[in-house]
């Protein structure tokens, strides 16, 4: 696929709230309105290596519109990453089983939590298979709405080598998934949430899988399910069509069957925040908690990513990796210091938060490696919730278009920036869009990195 530069800017200039592209195929499934004012509970299920903390900003779009936070449920898959195979167990990776049954546990619990008979389950990528295999074993009965966000429903490829992996369109788990007439189990609503060609997994050219010039098999409709109500979202991300705002009112309208009252956050007076502390055994990113970890919380300069005074949070994790809560006000920047067993002491820089939150979750940096052999210290923007799309979004790092962003399909969430040690004591603007994140730069001698982590 070809994208100039025209053809993107033209995308993104009208993507915010242009009216998405709507495909209801004959054995389509409507979806129940909620009964009266109340929204069934919201079950949010992450995707390929992630953690419930991505959907933070969708909560607080729930709660805006009158949502009680006790009705949501985030859930954490303790080894989030697949299998190369589905059928051979690898430390730390998940089965499709394995997810399965962690999500039955999940729903019965939200369920025993609010009284309700039914929830609704909402996944982002690699979680909408989660949703699929619990639903057509036997979990209709357990779920009004499934809303399947950039989930790679007929493959990430499909091809006849690799017939146990789940991401195959043509291996044993999608076949098992999407055989019969239609692709959705009848009882439940089903919704798909796609992009309109900017999806980095659902590209007909191998290059994003690191295949370039090997036709993958799949299309950019690759996430549509014959039986559902399929939306495209225009020039959204992998990501972005689970967690930016024009996905929350999709996601919002087809579980309470109208409009959101509003679509931005409103802020809280008070904000009280917690999380967990998760870790990389082997390099592999878990939901495993850490024990042993300190996390201390400090409001800083806006302007200059500089301490005002002493922490204004202090604790130390327990054998559940739990931390918090913390108190802060709605108005504060904020770096998050964590120091975790046998990883670098990451210091990550935030935008205020708007509301309070329990999946403030916190994962070390990666280890510093030879890449970073030379450097006097390491900065790295993340941007949890969607990638960076050039020229498609304003990124910039330290004033500049980060090197290591590629542009044109966006497939890049993190950019980083190795600085000499003659520089340490200033700071670095991380830009993206409209939200400005300053942050300081710590010796890497020290094992230190710096992460602006971006909320939006």
């Amino acid at each position: 696929m070809k994208l100039s530069r025209r053809t993107i800017l033209q995308g993104a200039g009208t993507l915010s709230f242009a009216l998405a592209s709507i495909r209801m195929d004959a054995f389509a499934q409507t979806a129940p309105a909620a009964q009266g004012a109340e929204v069934p509970p919201i079950l949010f299920v992450h995707g390929n290596g992630d953690y419930g903390a991505l959907w933070m900003t969708t909560m607080w779009r729930m709660e805006s519109n009158g949502v009680a936070r006790d009705r949501m449920l985030a859930i954490n898959f303790t080894d989030p990453l697949a299998r190369n195979d589905d059928k051979v167990e690898q430390a730390n990776r998940s089965s499709t089983e394995d997810q399965r049954r962690e999500l039955i546990a999940a729903i019965a619990e939200l369920k025993r939590r609010t009284g309700a008979p039914r929830v609704a389950l909402v996944g982002s990528s690699r979680g909408g298979y989660a949703i699929r295999n619990v639903i057509r074993n036997g979990g209709t009965a357990d779920v009004s709405h499934a809303v399947l966000c950039g989930t790679p429903n007929h493959g990430v490829f499909a091809t006849d080598d690799q017939p146990n992996s789940e991401f195959n369109g043509r291996g044993a788990f999608l076949r098992g998934m999407n055989g019969g007439e239609s692709e959705v189990t009848p009882g439940t609503a089903f919704l798909t949430l796609r992009s309109d060609g900017m999806d980095k997994y659902a590209q007909a050219d191998g290059r994003f899988i690191g295949k370039p010039g090997t036709p993958t098999g799949v299309t950019t409709e690759g996430p549509e399910l014959q039986g559902a109500t399929n939306l495209v979202l225009g020039a959204l991300d992998h990501r972005e069509v689970a967690f930016h705002p024009r996905a929350f009112r999709e996601i919002y309208k087809f579980i309470a069957g109208r409009e959101p009252a509003r679509i931005a956050i409103v802020p809280e007076p008070s904000v009280r925040l917690s999380g967990l502390v998760t870790g990389t055994p082997g390099g592999v990113p878990t939901n495993r908690p850490v024990a042993g970890a300190t996390v201390d919380i400090f409001r800083v300069d806006p302007d200059t990513g500089e301490r005002k005074g002493n922490a204004v949070h202090s604790s130390k994790t327990g054998a559940d990796g739990r931390w918090g809560p913390a108190q802060v006000e709605s108005s504060w920047s904020l770096e998050f210091a964590l120091a975790s067993p046998d990883a670098p002491t990451t210091h990550f820089y935030r935008s205020p938060f708007p509301r309070s939150s329990d999946v403030v979750h916190l994962r070390a940096a990666r280890p510093l490696g030879p890449a970073d052999k030379d450097a006097g210290a390491v900065v790295i923007m993340s941007r949890p919730r969607g990638y960076f799309g050039l020229p498609r979004d304003v990124v910039l790092l330290d004033g500049k278009e980060p090197a290591d962003v590629k542009p044109g399909v966006p497939t890049d969430s993190a950019a980083t920036l190795r600085l000499p040690a003659s520089e340490i004591g200033r700071n670095i603007v991380a830009q993206f869009g409209e939200e400005r994140i300053v942050a300081r730069l710590w010796p890497a001698s020290e094992n230190r990195i710096a992460v602006a982590e971006l909320t939006y």
